[in-house]
């Protein structure tokens, strides 16, 4: 991580390492928001809505633990941005690409995975 919260991949590790981190990481983060909110799941999990901030919450907190020590945990362009443009010297731009198509593919395949394997399995409803 560089100065101003800015993002980048650190010593020691690829930027494929890097771009692997941020689409495993948003792909977690992302798939745990679809299946705590998903209202399907209500008729087959008795899902309380209400506590789907808690799973959320818990994987936004592994994701971090997670991806720190690779990437800084990008996990949001917005963010990586925001950042990027504060700190404003060439090493916050090097890595800067990774930091927007990983969370894009990793939020990507998580909907994917979700509407195509996980909406796919028939549910009883009561």
């Amino acid at each position: 991580m560089l100065g101003g919260g800015a993002n980048s991949v650190a010593h020691g590790y690829t930027k494929g390492d890097g771009l692997g981190a941020e689409i495993v990481g948003t792909f977690v983060l992302v798939y745990t928001v679809f299946s705590a909110t998903d209202a399907k799941r209500s008729a087959r999990d008795s899902h309380v809505p209400i506590l789907a901030p808690l799973p959320i919450g818990f994987a936004v907190f592994l994701v971090h633990l997670a991806t720190i020590p690779i990437t800084g945990t990008g996990i949001n362009p917005a963010r990586s941005l925001g950042a990027a443009i504060i700190f404003n010297k060439d090493k916050g731009w090097d890595d800067h690409w990774i930091f927007w198509v990983g969370p894009f593919i990793g939020a990507a395949l998580a909907a994917l995975y979700h509407v195509v394997v996980i909406r796919a399995i028939p549910f009883k409803s009561k």
